[in-house]
């Protein structure tokens, strides 16, 4: 019984946490922006710039945004991520955040508090990004499974982002170190099959592609929208899923050394 309490109150405290960092996101013009404003403007610029690649048939549709799409949303669900890591920044600059390691509760919720609130985070592009990309012609022909591993994508792309927020942040207890988990984000997703398929690329960039996790994650995302491409099937999802697993896996462990370099 004292085992299912102590579960019980992990949780709502971890909600909790979740919830106040989800109230900064309007009370806070610059946590909002990244995660709403920012995946449309790729979602635009990108639709824009690559329009012609539907034309050579380099990218497997007739529709760009099918291709762009998840991209942003990608991104938007990392931006999601990194906010979601600023309040514990603004925290630890502020000295709240040691009012939270002394509180009687489980540190593990000081690690899923922000996780969970950069997973709630993700949904504002899925529906905003979604509902622009819809209107503009892009379509979810895998239907519900397209939906399933479309969301799978971005909760892991946001989880990914904020474990590697947190650990950054607990190492340097600034707001400012932040701006390394942006270069992070844009690296990775840069240098992968973000614009063209890892099939058309050339040079240096193509190897790097192959072995970015973000690749996979990326094609896990574009299953539903490019089922002729990809199609829904175990053997396409099976390396997103991976690349999630192994990521969180890996960053965890870096989010949680980091977290145990403040308890004395």
């Amino acid at each position: 019984m004292q085992t299912v309490e102590h579960r019980g109150s992990a949780w709502r405290i971890s909600l909790a946490l979740a919830m106040r960092s989800i109230v900064n996101v309007f009370r806070v013009p610059g946590a909002f922006v990244p995660v709403l404003v920012m995946p449309l403007f790729f979602l635009l610029a990108f639709s824009g710039s690559f329009s012609s690649l539907t034309k050579f048939h380099i990218v497997p549709t007739d529709n760009i945004l099918n291709w762009v799409a998840p991209y942003s949303m990608i991104q938007g669900a990392a931006f999601a991520g990194m906010g979601a890591t600023f309040s514990v920044a603004r925290d630890l600059e502020g000295g709240f955040y040691d009012r939270l390691l002394l509180a009687p509760a489980p540190r593990r919720t000081l690690l899923t508090g922000p996780v969970l609130s950069a997973l709630l985070r993700a949904l504002i592009p899925f529906v905003v990004v979604g509902a622009v990309a819809y209107a503009g012609g892009a379509r979810l022909a895998g239907g519900v499974l397209g939906v399933v591993t479309l969301l799978v994508a971005l909760e892991g792309a946001a989880a990914i982002a904020c474990l590697w927020g947190l650990g950054i942040a607990f190492r340097f207890k600034s707001q400012r170190s932040l701006a390394l988990v942006q270069v992070g984000i844009f690296t990775a997703t840069f240098l992968s099959a973000a614009q063209v398929p890892i099939g058309k690329m050339v040079g240096w960039v193509k190897p790097v592609a192959q072995i970015n996790p973000v690749s996979n994650i990326l094609r896990l995302a574009r299953e539903g929208l490019l089922p002729d491409q990809f199609g829904l099937s175990w053997h396409n999802t099976f390396g997103g899923l991976l690349a999630i697993v192994g990521s969180v896996a890996a960053l965890g462990w870096f989010a949680v050394r980091g977290l145990q370099r403040l308890v004395p």
